[in-house]
C-alpha cells in the first residue's frame, strides 16, 4: 500500500525459531516480523531477552508468541511444537538456530562435561528439532539449520568441539533434504563466518570478531542481520527450488 514502509509478501509464514532470544535468531525473527510472518520465539532461560525479540517482531508487523524449552530434551521439543500448533494452527518453517559455544581452548584441555553439553545442544537438540519438524511439517514446508564456517575450518585451538557439531549440521542438511524432498519439504543450512554477536562473550573474547577481521577477504565481520537475510530468503517461497544447500555467509573466508 502507498505509504506503508513495511514489507508485505504473498507468502506469509508461521515459523519456529529455536534460540531466538538474541543474535542471529532474534535478527531472523525481526525480519520475519517485517514480512508479516507469525513467529514462535523459543528460549531456554532468558525470558526477558525473548520478550524483547517478541516485542520487536510485533512492532515490525508480525505476530509472536514465546515457547520456553530446552532443545536437548525431546519432551520439551514436542511441547514447543504443540504450543506453536495451538497458537497458529501449525508451522510452515522451522529455523534450527539454538546452540552453545564455550571458552576457547585446545581439545585436550576441554572438560568432558563441556563436550557432552556441546553435543547435547548442538547435535542432539538439532536432530530432535528436525525430527519433530519432519513429523509435523506439510508439503511446502522448510527447515533451515544454522551450521558454521567452522564446519570446514575446524576452529583449531579454539572450538574444535563446536566445529565438529557444525560439521554434523552439514551432513544432516544433505541427508534430510534427500529424505524429505519427495514430501515437498525443503532443508537447507546457512554457514555464518565471523559474525558480530554476543556468542563471542560466551567464548571469553568479546572483541574476537573485530580482532580477527583482517583475516577475512571483506576485511570486516558480518552482522546478525546479514545472516538473517539469508535465512529469511531460504525460508521464503523465493527459494522454492533450493534444497540441500549449504550457504556460506562468511565474507569470502
Amino acid at each position: 500500500m502507498p505509504g506503508d514502509v513495511r514489507m508485505k509478501h504473498l507468502d506469509p509464514k508461521r515459523l519456529l525459531i529455536t534460540g531466538a532470544g538474541r543474535g542471529i535468531g532474534a535478527a531472523t525473527a525481526r525480519l520475519g516480523g517485517a514480512r508479516g510472518w507469525r513467529c514462535v520465539i523459543n528460549y531456554r532461560k532468558d525470558r526477558d531477552a525473548a520478550e524483547v525479540t517478541a516485542a520487536q517482531v510485533r512492532v515490525a508487523g508480525g505476530e509472536a508468541i514465546l515457547a520456553q524449552g530446552d532443545v536437548a530434551d525431546a519432551a520439551e521439543i514436542a511441547r514447543i511444537f504443540d504450543d506453536a500448533e495451538e497458537a497458529f494452527g501449525g508451522l510452515d518453517a522451522v529455523i534450527i538456530n539454538a546452540g552453545v559455544l564455550f571458552s576457547r581452548m585446545p581439545l585436550a584441555e576441554m572438560d568432558p562435561e563441556r563436550i557432552r553439553r556441546t553435543v547435547d545442544v548442538n547435535v542432539t537438540g538439532a536432530l530432535l528439532t528436525a525430527r519433530e519438524a519432519a513429523l509435523r511439517l506439510k508439503q511446502g514446508g522448510s527447515i533451515t539449520l544454522l551450521s558454521s564456517a567452522a564446519a570446514r575450518l575446524g576452529s583449531p585451538n579454539e572450538f574444535v568441539d563446536y566445529a565438529a557439531t557444525k560439521g554434523a549440521m552439514d551432513t544432516l542438511t544433505r541427508g534430510l533434504a534427500a529424505e524429505l524432498g519427495p514430501r515437498g519439504i525443503r532443508v537447507n543450512a546457512v554457514r555464518p563466518g565471523l559474525i558480530e554477536t554476543d556468542i563471542h562473550i560466551d567464548a571469553g573474547w568479546p572483541e574476537r570478531a573485530q580482532a580477527l577481521a583482517s583475516g577475512i577477504p571483506m576485511q570486516r565481520p558480518g552482522s546478525a542481520e546479514e545472516v538473517a537475510q539469508s535465512i529469511i530468503w531460504l525460508t521464503s517461497d523465493e527459494a522454492s527450488y533450493v534444497s540441500g544447500a549449504l550457504l556460506d555467509v562468511s565474507g569470502g573466508r
